[in-house]
């Protein structure tokens, strides 16, 4: 029977079991080629907020997370409301 996963779940699989190792050029290469045939996979927003999530919760396990002054803060949640208001115009 043939195994009918992509070569990026094959390289992704092998990677956690401890097999082939991809570089991240390779894996980028990989990610580049499927867009272009059309099998990319493409993220629900839901998968995209749990990726985004994860990828948070881990910067922060790691002391890598970027921390907001609230000064910044201010400003993110001006340009979100701003943005916000923006789309509601154009409906």
């Amino acid at each position: 029977m043939a195994d009918k996963r992509s070569e990026h779940e094959k390289r992704s699989e092998a990677g956690r079991k401890g097999g082939e190792s991809v570089s991240h050029e390779q894996h980028q290469k990989a990610g580049q080629m499927a867009h272009e045939k059309g099998t990319a996979h493409e993220f629900t927003s839901e998968e995209a907020r749990e990726a985004g999530s994860k990828g948070g919760q881990t910067a922060h396990e790691k002391g890598t997370a970027h921390e907001f002054t609230s000064e910044e803060a201010r400003k993110a949640g001006s340009k979100g409301g701003q943005a916000a208001h923006d789309e509601k115009k154009k409906s």
